[in-house]
């Protein structure tokens, strides 16, 4: 793990101009929406931001104020002024780290995570199956019964946020070409991402169906590693650098008609690798081609012609918006869209579905108290459209939302869109072997 004070990796005087302090932001954003404190508002924190940059220190109160911000980017979203707010509040986080210095135990468990297991697929797997133990061996039911967890303060919260394990894991995939069913009509590269190969391994093989029921030959390119996203999130950006570098050596945009992936969060970083890049005369270009193939499997499958051969998906769903996806991309209808074509599915449109989960990446294990006010407001609207299926486009939105289920929900489903997909596609498989049979 690499921290350097790199004066590119601050917020510019650039981006710091754009905002005109109308306030147009902050009912769009979580944190003051559940405050009402103006330092913990977007248009506080880029004030606070020209401080800093102006020359007044770094204070904890300032590093408090960043990092209890989600980096939605909602007030992207509702700024009439096009401030890149992602964008200034990742370069904040990259200065603070660059200057502060976190007691050795913190230094060492983000140099594990950061720097060693979300890059090693051996050190994942050997997480995985430890995490598989712990679930398997009902170690996990008595540690919770037990109540235990409590005396750690919100550790027994942040617990029941840890992703399952699904062995068995996706690494076995990687580097492996998955043909089309049918004609192939389109060549296309799947990025599996790191932690999801051990937690949504079910997540991608069903992505790898429904791509190929829609004729697309999937390859998952070998020496592909994590896309660096939560390392940008931390103000890791040198070693998001480092990470993209080795996708970009792995992945020739030439050879596909689309890069894909399934996570929203994920794909927001791969599609500003260009801007990570933009002073690396080596890969800056080969960033900006990547860019132009890069796509989440939403939108791509919402852009081609859709196999309609689906059977009936009998239920009520609501859609909530991943911000990355939304926010980040500007990604709105096409998940809603295909939600839309699938038979038998009724849909209902969520109150405030552009308001964050509270997932934001490892928000919710960082800064748990407010991203569990955030979710119980986020799961009142939910049981408000009655729904029994509630459908995102992103990994850490499902385990955020499958908490808010058991916490204030009434036991709905929460899945991927491109898993209702395959549950439509799978129905139709079933109904034809029940008549074979």
């Amino acid at each position: 793990m690499v921290v350097l004070d790199n004066k590119l990796d601050r917020p510019q005087q650039v981006d710091l101009d754009r905002c005109v302090h109308c306030g147009l932001c902050l009912n769009a954003c979580p944190t003051y929406r559940e405050l009402g404190v103006e330092m913990d508002s977007p248009r506080g924190r880029i004030y606070q931001m020209v401080q800093v940059h102006n020359g007044a220190p770094i204070t904890p109160a300032y590093v408090e104020h960043i990092e209890l911000c989600l980096a939605c980017r909602s007030c992207e979203t509702a700024c009439p002024s096009g401030v890149q707010y992602g964008r200034l509040v990742e370069a904040a986080r990259a200065h603070i780290e660059s200057q502060m210095v976190r007691p050795w135990y913190a230094r060492a468990f983000r140099r594990f995570i950061f720097g060693h297991l979300l890059q090693s697929p051996a050190l994942l797997r050997i997480a995985g199956a430890g995490l598989y133990l712990y679930e398997l061996s009902g170690l996990q039911r008595l540690v919770r019964a037990s109540g235990v967890l409590k005396a750690f303060g919100n550790l027994a919260a942040v617990e029941q946020l840890s992703p399952p394990a699904e062995p068995p894991f996706f690494f076995d995939k990687i580097g492996k070409t998955f043909p089309a069913e049918g004609a192939r009509r389109h060549r296309v590269a799947f990025l599996a991402g790191c932690i999801a190969n051990v937690s949504f391994a079910r997540l991608n093989e069903a992505t790898v169906r429904v791509l190929q029921k829609n004729g697309c030959e999937v390859v998952i390119p070998r020496g592909q590693t994590c896309c660096g996203a939560l390392h940008v999130h931390s103000g890791l950006r040198e070693d998001a650098r480092k990470l993209a570098r080795r996708n970009l050596d792995a992945i020739d945009p030439g050879d596909y008609d689309a890069i894909l992936t399934n996570a929203a969060g994920c794909g927001s970083t791969l599609k500003e690798y260009d801007e990570l890049l933009e002073h690396d005369s080596a890969y800056r270009d080969r960033a900006r081609e990547f860019k132009r193939k890069m796509r989440d499997v939403t939108e791509f499958l919402a852009a081609i012609e859709l196999n309609p051969d689906m059977a009936p998906v009998e239920a009520v769903a609501t859609y909530q918006d991943s911000c990355h996806l939304l926010h980040g991309q500007k990604v709105k209808l096409p998940p809603r869209n295909l939600l839309k074509s699938v038979p038998g599915l009724q849909f209902k449109e969520l109150p405030y579905s552009d308001i964050c989960c509270g997932s934001a990446g490892i928000y919710n294990v960082l800064q748990n108290e407010m991203a569990m006010a955030v979710l119980d407001s986020k799961m009142q609207n939910v049981n408000r459209t009655r729904a029994g299926l509630i459908v995102t486009a992103n990994p850490g939105c499902m385990l955020q939302l499958r908490a808010g289920v058991k916490l204030h929900g009434h036991n709905q489903r929460v899945l991927h869109v491109v898993e209702v997909l395959d549950e439509a596609y799978r129905g139709v498989e079933a109904s034809a072997k029940r008549r074979k049979d």
